[in-house]
Formats: C-alpha cells, sequence, structure tokens
C-alpha cells in the first residue's frame, strides 16, 4: 500500500514478475478491496500464485516512526514483515515511509547477534560492469566505528552469496586516500576494516574516494548514512538530468533527431547502465529477515527490479551467509580501540 502510487505499482509489478518467474509466490498484503480491484484490472483474480492478505491501516509516507509502530498496529507494512516474522514469507518488499519500515522491521524481526543498527546496501553502477555495492544509504544520520565496521562486515557477506565472490573489497568512503585523512570516526573504523584485513577476514582495499565508486573501485563502499544517502539521491538526480537533457537535445532540430537514430543502439545501452531504476531495492541488512525497501516514486518497472532484488537474496540465502559472517567476525561486540592505536586528531581533509 506504500509509495507515492500504492497497488497500481506494487500489485501490477508483482503480477508481472510472477508471470515471468514461475518459481515465487506472492503475499500482497493491504487493503483487500483495493487489491482485488487491481487483479481485476490485470485479468489476475485467479492467479495461482498470488495470495491477498488483509491489512486493515495504511502507514503514510509523511506518518512520524511512533503513529507506524504504536498506533498502526494492523498496517500493511506492519503485517507484511510479520509474515516474514513467522516463516510466512522469505522475504517483504516495501515502496513505505523509510524510517517507518525501518523501524517497524527492528521491532518486529529484531537484530542479527553482533549488529547494533541495520542499514540500506543498494547498488550503483560502474566502469567495469558490475556493481559497486554502497552501505549505509540512509538509515544511520550518526555513526561510530563499530557501526561502520558491521556494516563493512554485512555487505561483504551480501556480496559473496550474490555475486559468486569468496572475497569482496571493501573501500572505506573518505576525502582522501591517505590513512591521515578523514574524521575521528573514518580512522578509527579504518583501523578495525585494516585488523580484519591482516586476519585473512576481510579483504579491506582501503579509503575510497567518490569517484572511485563509478570506477568500480572496490565492490563495496562503506560510510555513514548521511554521506550515503545524499550521494545515492545527488546520482539519481544526476542521471534523469543526463536522460532529460539527452532527450531534449535530440528532439531540438531534425538532424539531431537523424543523430539519435543512427545512435539508437548506443542510447540505449547508455540508458540500461546508468537507468536508475535498473538499481532500485535496497537491502536492510542486519535484521533476522528478509527486508527490501523501494523507492516511494518507483514506477512498475522499477519496483520489478526491487522485487528482483529480494527474490535474488532469498534464493543465495544471504540471511544465513550474513549471521554466519557476524558471528565468526564477531563473536563479541567490538571492543574499543587501545589508546595506543588511536589515530591522530589531524585536522586535514
Amino acid at each position: 500500500m506504500g509509495g507515492d502510487h500504492g497497488p497500481a505499482v506494487t500489485v501490477a509489478a508483482a503480477v508481472a514478475f510472477a508471470n515471468r518467474e514461475p518459481d515465487v509466490e506472492f503475499l500482497l498484503v493491504g487493503l483487500e478491496s483495493d487489491i482485488q480491484m487491481e487483479l481485476k484490472k490485470l485479468n489476475a483474480q485467479q492467479h495461482p500464485r498470488l495470495k491477498i492478505v488483509h491489512a486493515s491501516e495504511v502507514v503514510a509516507m509523511d506518518d512520524p516512526v511512533e503513529v507506524a509502530l504504536r498506533r498502526k498496529k494492523d498496517s500493511s507494512m506492519r503485517v507484511a514483515v510479520t509474515q516474514v516474522k513467522d516463516g510466512l514469507a522469505h522475504a517483504c518488499v516495501s515502496a513505505g515511509n523509510t524510517g517507518a519500515l525501518m523501524a517497524v522491521s527492528r521491532y518486529v524481526l529484531k537484530t542479527m547477534q553482533g549488529v547494533d543498527r541495520p542499514a540500506i546496501c543498494s547498488m550503483l553502477p560502474n566502469q567495469t560492469n558490475r556493481p559497486t555495492y554502497m552501505l549505509d544509504l540512509g538509515a544511520n544520520v550518526d555513526c561510530e566505528p563499530q557501526h561502520l565496521h558491521q556494516f563493512a562486515i554485512m555487505g561483504s557477506a551480501l556480496v559473496s552469496a550474490l555475486e559468486g565472490k569468496e572475497r569482496p573489497s571493501v573501500g572505506l568512503l573518505n576525502v582522501g586516500e591517505e590513512d591521515i585523512k578523514g574524521n575521528d570516526v573514518v580512522k578509527k573504523t579504518a583501523l578495525l576494516l585494516r585488523a580484519d584485513h591482516e586476519r585473512g577476514l576481510l579483504n579491506f582495499y582501503g579509503n575510497v574516494e567518490g569517484n572511485d565508486i563509478f570506477k568500480g573501485t572496490t565492490d563495496i563502499v562503506v560510510c555513514d548514512g548521511f554521506v550515503g544517502n545524499v550521494t545515492l539521491k545527488a546520482v539519481e538526480g544526476l542521471g534523469r538530468f543526463v536522460k532529460t537533457t539527452l532527450t531534449s537535445s535530440f528532439k531540438s532540430s531534425i538532424l539531431n533527431m537523424l543523430g539519435a537514430v543512427i545512435a539508437r543502439g548506443a542510447l540505449k545501452s547508455i540508458s540500461r547502465t546508468m537507468n536508475p531504476s535498473n538499481y532500485n531495492g535496497g537491502s536492510l541488512l542486519g535484521l533476522r529477515g528478509l527486508v527490501f525497501k523501494s523507492h516511494g516514486s518507483a514506477d512498475k518497472y522499477s519496483y520489478e527490479w526491487a522485487i528482483q532484488r529480494a527474490f535474488d537474496a532469498a534464493k543465495n540465502d544471504v540471511l544465513s551467509r550474513i549471521s554466519s559472517s557476524m558471528a565468526k567476525l564477531m563473536p563479541a561486540q567490538d571492543q574499543p580501540l587501545p589508546a595506543d592505536q588511536e589515530p591522530l586528531n589531524q585536522k586535514t581533509a
């Protein structure tokens, strides 16, 4: 029921995905009458792998977290997450209020052992034609070194499962590659990650800069949620700006339109690579269940990609692999750095 368009997008995407993927079943959670109406439009009322689970309330996109968590206990969001908790679904996908989804998911599913805070992880395109996985993308605005350390571990387990890489590389987003650069949190995080690298537990590349995200320098880029969310929104805005500018330019004259026809193949390839819709669907890592967040503005095509992410994660048993990695690398809570390993507080940028 969430997102800017509600069931008009989510139900249509579920039907389309079910029609091309025979191994998936859907529990469509929300107001039964609204879902039935959308299924009727699509001639899918009798689809054998679509089942409606009624929920009497809806979390609005502007609802405060406490409303979603304490007052709307029969919301489609909470009921959907509960399906995962009760083992009735392998994963939950929502386009609803991000803060509410994180709070409800954390309350219902709880976090894995060794995880203080869940993080949002998603993919961005790069020059290697393999995605760059980036986290956190907005769940945690203020982070301590142990949180970024945990994000790196969870991201490594996710990429290992989905991309088939035994030791994916991890980069720590910073204002420069040198160890002396960055704030105190980043410097302390680097020490934790470097210690894991020396023990052979993580493949820590070192500090990376913003341009490394799109070079594909590392498989994973770790940062706090403030930086990650600003980066994500800026990238998506740039992608749409480039698309709009190119479209307007090609339509500005007959000669330009002819050029567009000639370059149609190349333009389609560029669009596939840079279209933000192809990267929709962020995983809420660190929970005892799979939950995926779609952009609220997603259309049917974009929402199908969020479903694809959830399907792939369930199929590749991402949950147990992350849990295993957390137990291996962090049998106990992160300990504070010894005094002699505290990084120098140098005011460099």
